[in-house]
């Protein structure tokens, strides 16, 4: 370094995300469409003082109308250029009623192989897929 150049540190900037695989009495999944990605499960960043499983159903009530029960904790992908960590939950519904929010221009319930033609978003197939497929809990994908 030339004399009088100090290197300056910026902290990392990371954004840690929770959302839920919402599924029925009929295994029907919870989806909403969002106005960016289309449909999509519910979810969103976890705020200052909250831990994963409550942020994970807080954007869920927000976002669909629905009361969740956390099931299981599934996994994580890890978006590693945009610096954003989303961990993934199994829930099922126990009180609500669908309504739609600011972040959400429709809210429903839809049978699984249906919901996963529906989703189309990066990766967000591959995330329910991996969270229905109970055999790769917990995962963790790097992409």
């Amino acid at each position: 370094m030339e004399q009088g150049t100090q290197a300056v540190y910026t902290p990392p900037k990371h954004i840690v995300s929770a959302a839920t695989i919402v599924l029925n009495d009929k295994k029907e999944i919870l989806l909403i469409k969002g106005p960016l990605r289309g449909w999509e499960m519910p979810g969103g960043q976890v705020e200052e003082g909250e831990s994963l499983k409550e942020a994970a159903i807080r954007e869920t009530k927000e976002e669909t109308g629905i009361d969740v029960e956390i099931v299981k904790f599934c996994g994580i992908f890890q978006n590693v250029k945009k610096s954003i960590c989303n961990t993934l939950f199994l829930a099922k519904p126990i009180g609500g009623k669908p309504a739609t929010s600011i972040e959400s221009l429709e809210v429903g319930y839809f049978p699984i192989e249906e919901a996963l033609v529906m989703v189309t978003a990066g990766n967000f197939r591959q995330r329910i897929e991996y969270c229905l497929d109970q055999s790769l809990h917990p995962f963790y994908i790097a992409f």
